[in-house]
């Protein structure tokens, strides 16, 4: 795979024979991260799961301690008193089957996340097809269908983030900005290292992570130390 100039140059930096220390890692981030804007943080959890059984598929949702940088728009499908509440929670759209009409025939996609009450999903499940590839269909697991619209949207705001591993057992996860200040992007890792850690299937034998790695959006991946984390 080709890789660009800058990237090469970032790459200089790190010992690819060492696990570093979350501190250490993203100090060398920073230095890697080459790019006009402020890149996003990544964090990549490897994990011992086998994903061809279904015990062993993780989901759900984290609230970053520290958020991650960015402001979601929030999209809430729901009527009535819900509506209301979802409106005066500061949620950026409120709407039901006009919301519903408004993606399937304008291809109207101005928002980060949907958060839905339970009523609404047979609505939202007409347009599953257009939702589903984009990762914005409401799902129990993550707590976007919920009649606690206030507390979600809430949390969606302050940085929650959905977690979900791929086919061969990664969990890929924004942590924050290059900008951030250290203390704030380590907290984010532990806290959602740990969380992740205590998610192990009652099926699975040995340690559920088996590697880390911390990265910008343009900069190489970087290895940690998992004895660094308290799991």
């Amino acid at each position: 795979m080709f890789r660009g100039k800058n990237h090469q140059e970032s790459s200089k930096l790190i010992d690819k024979t060492v696990l570093y220390d979350p501190a250490d890692a993203f100090d060398l981030v920073v230095k890697a991260a080459k790019a006009k804007f402020d890149e996003t943080v990544e964090l990549v959890l490897r994990l011992n799961l086998d994903t061809k059984k279904a015990d062993q598929q993780l989901r759900g949702a984290i609230s970053l301690p520290k958020g991650t940088g960015k402001t979601n728009r929030v999209l809430v499908v729901a009527k009535g008193e819900k509506a209301e509440e979802a409106k005066s929670a500061g949620a950026d759209y409120v709407g039901d089957t006009d919301m519903v009409e408004k993606i399937e025939k304008e291809n109207w996609f101005d928002f980060d996340v949907i958060v839905a009450t339970p009523d609404m999903m047979p609505a939202l499940g007409k347009i599953g097809k257009v939702l589903g590839p984009r990762g914005l269909m409401p799902n129990p697991k993550t707590g976007t269908v919920t009649t606690n619209v206030v507390g979600t949207i809430n949390d969606i705001k302050k940085g929650m983030i959905e977690y979900k591993n791929d086919t061969f057992g990664n969990i890929h996860s924004v942590i924050g900005k290059v900008s951030f200040d250290y203390k704030k992007i380590i907290e984010n890792v532990i806290y959602f290292v740990n969380t992740i850690a205590k998610m192990k299937p009652n099926s699975l034998k040995g340690n559920l992570i088996d590697k880390i790695s911390l990265s910008s959006t343009m900069g190489p991946g970087i290895k940690l130390d998992i004895n660094s984390f308290d799991i």
